[in-house]
């Protein structure tokens, strides 16, 4: 089928909406180049200054395929975001939307000149429903939609397309005010709520409420998408709760143009996303509905209470963490520590029976588990990520720096056949080793030669690879974890004497649902690291 989209003809009649997926230009970009049923590329929403967002957990499963969500408007800033996409290949027959905010009329159009050089389209947020003073706070005004619509039309050149909330009671007046602020098309609908999530007596969202995505707001998109065709006639995306092919041909029915498809994403590596994509056009082109089994309604994202029983201090700022019970992890894979009130983040298990972690003090959260006192109850969830499977006649050799030994312990522990190399800057610094000595051939280097090798972990892998004959190389399969200098250096070394399939790392990219949606773990060459690794 072909879609006509503001002069293009679009490789197919999908989006991503805002703010899911397609949030680091890595991404957009492996989209643009493998996914071409998805038409129209929406970028995550954009404002005049960078924005952190709101502190984990941002994501919370209330049922299958059902999610809450307050990631609170994370992004770089325009400035940074116009250098950013201006890289972006984008080709012919695809259609760059760029979202943008502001917390003024002001700020709308400062941003929108900006953007709209390196978009195709500018969407309006005028519906976020969990950041206070922006989106939905304004998006609930007819006058405000037609004043912060028209300012934006007067200043660029390429369609406008507001965003509409749904958390009105009536979303034909907000539509016929854009429009008559010269929308070119509108988008219905962002999430509906806020909404509210609980567990173990406890808010999930940092925010404490978020808006309301997935299988359940299906009803309400399509009555809405229906409301504001009929109040302004213009071109529509819709989105909101779709994941089958009778969903998307429901939008279609309703009058959509294009058709977003969202929370059905979740859990789906980048694999999976293409096949998923591919099937659904294929659904439609043959009236079938096959889509809609490939969507993840088995994602586990309910938090088990653990209680601390030894916090054993390495050094100032590492400490080694233990429980009170066993989880079920694989190697390579990893979990979310949640502590109501100051967060979750996502740690590889150093062992799992008993569950123990390594923390390093980087930010608020660790800072405080450094501290944590015996007896604290925390909640895990997980695992997450794709397990580890190397060949089984391979010789593994882990590389590890900093915390990465607890992304790799496991590996050597549970196939066995393996050297590890641990680097670290002093002595003080190691930890582990007996452990590792009783598991695997062990490697030590010192920055300052208080143990072990006097030098860089990396120059002591390369002494050890340019001893071993060729056949005996070609058995070896790199894990490399730690800093991301460190993995860097770790592979340059080994692609002097071994093949880049050989070589697997894991780069602690900040991670932040842990189920491929937020698109915080995006890798440069476009896959998400809570996915499609940590291991890629």
């Amino acid at each position: 089928m072909n879609t006509q989209f503001f002069g293009k003809t679009l490789s197919g009649p999908f989006t991503i909406p805002s703010g899911i997926v397609t949030t680091a230009t890595s991404i957009i970009q492996y989209v643009f180049d493998h996914m071409p049923e998805v038409g129209v590329v929406t970028t995550k929403s954009i404002g005049l200054a960078p924005r952190l967002g709101n502190r984990e957990p941002v994501l919370s499963q209330y049922a299958p395929g059902c999610f809450v969500n307050a990631v609170g408007l994370t992004n770089p800033g325009a400035h940074e975001s116009v250098a950013l996409l201006g890289q972006l290949r984008v080709p012919a027959d695809r259609f760059l939307l760029t979202s943008i905010f502001g917390g003024s009329l002001e700020e709308f159009v400062e941003v929108a000149k900006l953007l709209a050089p390196v978009s195709d389209g500018l969407e309006l947020n005028l519906s976020c429903p969990h950041a206070k003073g922006y989106g939905m706070a304004m998006g609930q005004d007819p006058e405000m939609v037609r004043a912060i619509t028209a300012a934006v039309k007067a200043v660029v050149d390429i369609p406008v397309i507001p965003k509409l909330t749904p958390n009105t009671p009536n979303i034909a007046e907000i539509a016929r005010a854009a429009a008559e602020g010269g929308a070119d098309a509108l988008c219905a609908i962002n999430t509906l709520g806020p909404g509210y999530t609980s567990s173990h007596g406890h808010p999930v969202l940092s925010n404490g409420a978020g808006g309301m995505s997935g299988k359940g707001v299906l009803p309400i998109a399509l009555k809405c998408v229906r409301e504001v065709i009929a109040a302004t006639g213009l071109p529509v995306i819709g989105c909101g709760g779709a994941s089958s092919a009778e969903d998307v041909r429901a939008f279609f029915d309703a009058g959509a143009s294009v058709v977003g498809v969202g929370s059905a994403l979740v859990g789906m590596t980048t694999g999976d996303m293409q096949a998923y994509f591919s099937t659904l056009q294929r659904d439609l082109d043959h009236n079938s509905d096959r889509a809609g089994s490939l969507v993840r309604y088995d994602i586990d994202m309910q938090f088990r209470p653990v209680s601390l029983v030894s916090n054993e201090r390495v050094c100032d700022d590492i400490a080694i963490l233990t429980f009170d019970r066993k989880i079920n992890v694989q190697a390579g894979e990893f979990i979310f520590l949640w502590i109501p009130g100051l967060g979750e983040k996502p740690f590889s298990a150093l062992t799992d029976d008993p569950f123990s972690l390594v923390v390093i003090d980087l930010g608020e959260f660790t800072h405080a588990l450094m501290d944590l006192p015996v007896g604290t109850e925390a909640y895990v969830r997980g695992p997450h990520g794709v397990p580890v499977e190397p060949p089984e006649d391979a010789r593994i050799m882990a590389v590890a720096g900093g915390t990465g030994l607890a992304a790799v312990y496991q590996i050597a522990r549970d196939f066995g056949n393996a050297e590890i190399f641990v680097g670290a800057r002093s002595d003080d610094r190691l930890y582990f080793l007996d452990e590792c000595a009783q598991i695997a051939e062990l490697h030590v280097a010192t920055d300052d030669g208080s143990a072990g090798y006097h030098g860089r972990v990396t120059e002591l892998l390369r002494e050890r690879l340019s001893g071993m004959p060729a056949e005996d190389r070609d058995a070896l399969v790199f894990y490399n974890c730690g800093p991301e200098p460190m993995v860097h250096a770790a592979e340059a070394v080994q692609r002097e004497f071994c093949q880049p399939g050989q070589i697997f790392s894991a780069i602690d990219y900040l991670t932040k649902c842990g189920v491929g949606i937020c698109g915080a773990c995006a890798a440069p060459d476009g896959r998400r690291g809570c996915v499609d690794g940590p291991f890629l």
